[in-house]
């Protein structure tokens, strides 16, 4: 018998081959032999599959059904497969042909069909019809239902083109049909497997062939439209087209080399990204916050000094200190530009200044007039609030709606690189999960790192060296320490009456005119009559409540002559106030009668604190109870902090250990309590000034001698008897004033901050420096010349 290549199954052969297996067999077949096996005397061949020149160990036993020529005219021959034949030992023979021992293998199935195969057939049905049905081979699908024999259903996986040579050899040596049929299967449904994944892929892949197909085809339609629209309008360019030029925007603008490195970066990435990506979105927002920062405009600093000072003037009365150290600024300004010194080591010369005081000094418009006095432009950036530390240095870009922080974007609305910044109540900055915004501000605010200072969103280095910074604040103690180390500290404490006068005469009565839709003499203000406003009807460190104040005369004038019952121009006196008004919120004590006077009774003195409103008079109340109703100890009420109660357990102290010297009789404390208040028990109160007031309100109680009225003290008392120093003295000497106080006790080491109070102020009081506690008793009690009893 011949051996040669075949496939399993009816397959054409070369001719060649036809001939060589038709030839007479020269002895008798060795596989038992005859035509037994369906080939009615046709002749017999046995294929076998060669891979790399070596035959596989089964082969198939067919018969020639057919010799002819293919359509090509090449001759061929039709072989039926009969079955498999196990391949033994071979030798030569006669003709070409290489024979061979072969065995039959025995293909039958058990009957009947156990229940496990026949859910295998029924599987192999299914896969091999939804296969076919893919390819269209719907006539097939027919053929391979009605096949129910194990062996041939399995043997028809052969026909499979997606099979390769060896999975192909492999169910050819299968020979249990079971096994054969389970491996067929198996094959099968990984190429299904694989099918489907190549399948959703390549749809995905069309999907989005189809979808820039679409877009490619609607932006060359858009385009289209456009270049109709401009010939209509004349051949005008379009502006949206003209912005999206960055790379000739970015070339033409003037920025910084590292600036324009970056951005040219950025124009790259857009470049290359599809117009589908939202990162496109972002570089352009970036580029045109970039773009329109003025990067290397600045404007021309006034260096009229005389000039900027009377600008400050007319706008602003009193606040010497800030007017002074703005006319230093510009001086210092002027000499560096005359010398060219305006770059010193790639910092400019910028200012960081922090203007504390009460609400209602000015701190706020203050910054507009020095922008207006310097020739700078102007930007406001209220802190109040502020919890986000990207509120200060920006979010990053990878966020949505990034946005630069406020400083970039003050900068940006300013126009220029020396803008004056008002950073407004910076004493109000919060802090939560989010980050620190005033440690934020530590870069800003520092003259020695400004100059590089570098935004989150921009991401490049903005030189804020030439930006003069103003922040304001009612309390300083709510800045922290770092930040206010930063800043050149101005303490604004409040206006004097004097000065309330000229502030309410030249800018709040004109404003307040023009509001009430007044002419400017249709109603005129006596001095007198602003004097008794800012004096009686409003106690404030500031002149807020003293603008509204006024409105609210402007008001009643109004109405009362669209009632006819005013004719106007009018001019206001003091005593036309109570009429319209009505009566004053603030009587000094000096004004009232002395049996009404708070300090009319023994155990009450007369201190000076400072508020976050300013300066304010506070007066201490001290009592003693019997053992038997009021049990002993020191009672303390009023809202008081840790601070000031222990001044009052070192007061009470004092007094017990230095009693006998001072000649009062300390046996009462021994066995009967002490109770001091503080009156406006709903507001918190605390701090060491209030020391030898609590001691003078003792003393005055144990003596029995009242505390003059006219005076009023502050200071820290020691164990000692030692009268130490405190601070806001100059806002406590303004309050003193308001209230109609004309002595003040100071301790002695504040002497030297008396330099800070006006003068005007210091001519009223009587200011006696002490040191000891026995000096504040000597000042301050009244003459033991009718003793009165003990206050309960």
């Amino acid at each position: 018998m011949l051996v040669c290549p075949g496939l399993v199954g009816p397959h054409y052969v070369p001719a060649a081959v036809a001939r060589a297996a038709v030839s007479p067999p020269q002895g008798p077949p060795r596989d038992g032999g005859g035509d037994g096996a369906g080939g009615g005397g046709k002749p017999r061949v046995l294929l076998v599959p060669r891979i790399d020149g070596s035959y596989a160990g089964t082969g198939v036993l067919g018969t020639v059904e057919q010799v002819g020529r293919l359509s090509d005219g090449d001759p061929g021959a039709l072989i039926r497969g009969r079955g498999r034949v196990r391949i033994g030992a071979g030798t030569s023979g006669p003709g070409a042909a290489l024979w061979v021992e072969g065995i039959g293998v025995d293909e039958s199935a058990p009957e009947p069909l156990p229940g496990a195969v026949t859910e295998l057939v029924t599987e192999y049905k299914a896969l091999a019809t939804d296969w076919l049905k893919k390819r269209g081979a719907w006539q097939v699908v027919d053929r391979v239902q009605q096949i129910d024999d194990v062996s041939a259903l399995a043997d028809n996986s052969g026909y499979s083109p997606f099979l390769s040579t060896a999975q192909k050899v492999a169910l050819l040596e299968t020979t249990d049909p079971v096994a054969r049929l389970r491996l067929a299967t198996q094959q099968l449904r990984e190429h299904l497997a694989e099918q489907d994944v190549a399948e959703s892929i390549a749809k995905d892949v069309q999907e989005g062939v189809d979808k820039q197909q679409r877009e490619f085809l609607l932006r060359r339609q858009l385009d289209a439209v456009r270049k109709e629209l401009r010939e209509l309008n004349g051949g005008a360019a379009d502006g949206a087209d003209e912005s999206d030029d960055y790379r000739t925007r970015v070339e033409a603008a003037d920025l910084p080399e590292k600036v324009r490195e970056a951005a040219l970066k950025e124009v790259d990435k857009l470049e290359r990204s599809s117009d589908q990506s939202p990162e496109g979105s972002w570089i352009r927002t970036w580029l045109d916050t970039v773009l329109e920062l003025p990067w290397n405009e600045r404007t021309e600093d006034s260096y009229d000094i005389k000039g900027a000072q009377s600008v400050l003037d007319a706008e602003h009365a009193g606040l010497d200190d800030v007017k002074e150290r703005i006319t230093e600024y510009l001086a210092v300004r002027k000499r560096r530009a005359d010398r060219g010194l305006g770059v010193v080591g790639g910092r400019r010369g910028g200012a960081v200044l922090a203007l504390v005081g009460p609400p209602g000094v000015g701190k706020t418009s203050l910054g507009e007039s020095v922008a207006h006095a310097m020739g700078r432009k102007f930007v406001r950036v209220a802190l109040g609030g502020v919890r986000d530390e990207a509120e200060i240095r920006g979010h990053r870009r990878t966020y949505v709606g990034a946005l630069p922080g406020r400083i970039v974007r003050a900068v940006k609305e300013a126009g220029s690189m020396n803008p004056v910044v008002l950073l407004d109540e910076i004493d109000k900055v919060g802090s939560d999960f989010r980050g620190d915004p005033a440690a934020a501000l530590l870069e800003v605010l520092d003259p020695a790192q400004n100059h590089t200072f570098r935004d989150h969103y921009l991401e490049v280095e903005l030189d804020l060296s030439d930006v003069v910074f103003l922040a304001t604040a009612n309390v300083l103690e709510a800045i922290p320490e770092a930040l206010l180390d930063r800043m050149e500290l101005v303490r604004l404490d409040g206006y004097t009456e004097d000065e309330k006068i000229v502030i309410a005469r030249d800018h709040l009565l004109p404003r307040q005119l023009e509001r009430a839709g007044l002419e400017p003499g249709e109603v005129t203000l006596e001095d007198g009559a602003l004097r008794r406003l800012a004096g009686e009807y409003t106690r404030e460190a500031g002149v807020r409540n003293l603008e509204r104040s006024i409105a609210r005369l402007l008001r009643k004038i109004a109405a009362e002559h669209e009632l006819g019952d005013r004719e106007l121009p009018s001019t206001l006196g003091p005593d036309d106030l109570r009429g319209l008004i009505g009566r004053p919120h603030h009587v000094p004590e000096s004004a009232q009668d002395p049996a009404e006077r708070r300090t009319a009774v023994p155990g009450v003195a007369t201190g000076l604190a400072v508020t976050g409103a300013g300066g304010d008079v506070l007066f201490v109340e001290a009592s003693l109870a019997d053992a038997e109703t009021g049990g002993s100890g020191l009672t303390l009420t009023g809202q008081l902090g840790d601070v000031m109660k222990e001044s009052a357990q070192i007061a009470l102290s004092f007094l017990r250990s230095h009693g006998a010297e001072l000649e009062l009789p300390v046996a009462d404390l021994k066995d009967r309590g002490v109770h001091i208040h503080f009156p406006a028990g709903a507001v918190p109160k605390d701090g060491p000034s209030a020391g030898i007031t609590m001691t003078t309100a003792l003393a005055s109680l144990l003596s029995g001698r009242q505390v003059r009225t006219d005076v009023a003290m502050t200071g820290e008392v020691s164990l000692t008897g030692r009268v130490l120093p405190i601070g806001g003295l100059k806002q406590k000497l303004l309050a003193a004033h308001r209230a109609g106080i004309t002595t003040v006790v100071i301790p002695k080491r504040n002497e030297a901050d008396l330099d800070d109070v006006p003068a005007e102020i210091l001519d009223t009081l009587e200011v006696h420096p002490v040191t000891d506690v026995r000096q504040v008793l000597e000042l301050a009690l009244a003459p033991a010349e009718v003793r009165v009893p003990a206050a309960a």
